[in-house]
């Protein structure tokens, strides 16, 4: 049998001797090709690894470095924490100097003390013309040197806090939407010092100048609270100190803040709304002895004027207020409620 002009014995032999010669060098590359896959498969191996290792060795980075911030963030509270503790223990009893700056009135001592002798003296002669006996003078002397006067600051620093509280709540939204615009915080805390009302305008103004004395901008603001001792103004202060070491977006943690001290100012209304009741009984109940005193006095003007000509008179109206004015501090403490 012929194929392609060669008999089929000779095709066979051809074919034979192809796959013997095949089957050799297969034999004799088989190993060095073995050896090249075994080394691409370690290549590819040592590639993971060492991949899986990088992103092991990131996410333990990212990991320590988050755990450090944290770290960081909770030492720098526990230290403003303990920072504030003392300044809330000195606010809570203030000197006499301090309640005249944190009150707005530029009075030295030398000159409120001079006033406070002038004050005593006043009201002590008229005491004196209404006929009150000169043993009694004294006490009215005291009371009128020493407490009407603090008294009086007391009131004007209450009175000063509270339209701070109204004011500062619009100072920060002014300063986050100034930070929002590309301003710089310094800058907002400018056009506050320069823009805002009264007291606002004050406090801020004491932060631009401690500035300018060379403080940072965190201890400038940690400073407003000596001279106005609101937790608003701490709050102020504890977000800036926090953004300034940990950072952060500030235009966000004032904004929180400008919110949450709205929602204290609703709280407070809504705490004096439902304590009003009670003021009114107490107001009431405070009042009554002088109403019937008047009333006495228009009935039977010879029956109620002994208090106001006898000793025995003065001593009962002394130990009646005294215990009056116990009664009223009591009632006082019973509505006032901090929020």
């Amino acid at each position: 049998m012929m194929i392609f002009g060669l008999p089929a014995g000779v095709i066979g032999m051809i074919v034979l001797a192809g796959l013997g010669v095949g089957g050799v060098l297969y034999a004799l590359f088989f190993t060095s090709i073995e050896n090249e896959q075994k080394t691409a498969k370690r290549l590819s191996s040592i590639k993971t690894q060492s991949t899986d290792s990088a992103a092991r060795r990131a996410a333990y980075d990212r990991a320590n470095e988050g755990a450090k911030r944290k770290k960081h963030i909770a030492d720098s509270l526990a230290e403003l924490d303990e920072r504030n503790r003392d300044r809330v223990k000195d606010a809570a009893r203030p000197t006499l100097k301090k309640m005249l700056q944190q009150a707005g009135l530029k009075v030295d001592l030398r000159t409120f003390y001079l006033y406070s002798m002038v004050t005593g003296f006043v009201v002590t002669a008229m005491a004196f013309l209404f006929g009150v006996p000169f043993l009694y003078l004294i006490g009215v002397f005291f009371a009128a040197a020493f407490g009407l006067p603090r008294w009086a600051v007391s009131f004007i620093r209450k009175r000063r806090m509270k339209s701070f509280l109204e004011e500062f709540p619009n100072a920060i939204d002014v300063i986050v939407r100034a930070i929002k615009s590309g301003l710089p915080l310094n800058d907002g805390l400018r056009l506050i010092a320069s823009e805002a009302r009264e007291p606002v305008k004050s406090e801020f103004r004491r932060i631009i100048e401690a500035q300018q004395l060379g403080l940072s901008t965190p201890e400038a603001c940690a400073r407003m609270y000596n001279s106005m001792p609101v937790p608003e103004a701490n709050f102020f202060a504890i977000v800036i100190q926090i953004q300034a070491q940990a950072g952060g977006n500030l235009a966000e943690a004032l904004g929180n803040l400008s919110r949450v001290l709205r929602d204290r100012k609703k709280m407070k209304a809504k705490v004096a709304a439902m304590s009003m009741e009670a003021k009114a009984s107490a107001a009431i109940i405070a009042s009554l002895p002088f109403v019937v005193t008047l009333l006495v006095y228009l009935t039977s003007p010879g029956y109620i004027t002994l208090l106001f000509t006898t000793n025995t008179g003065y001593l009962i109206l002394g130990v009646s207020a005294v215990w009056m004015s116990i009664g009223v501090f009591v009632m006082r403490q019973m509505i006032n409620f901090e929020v």
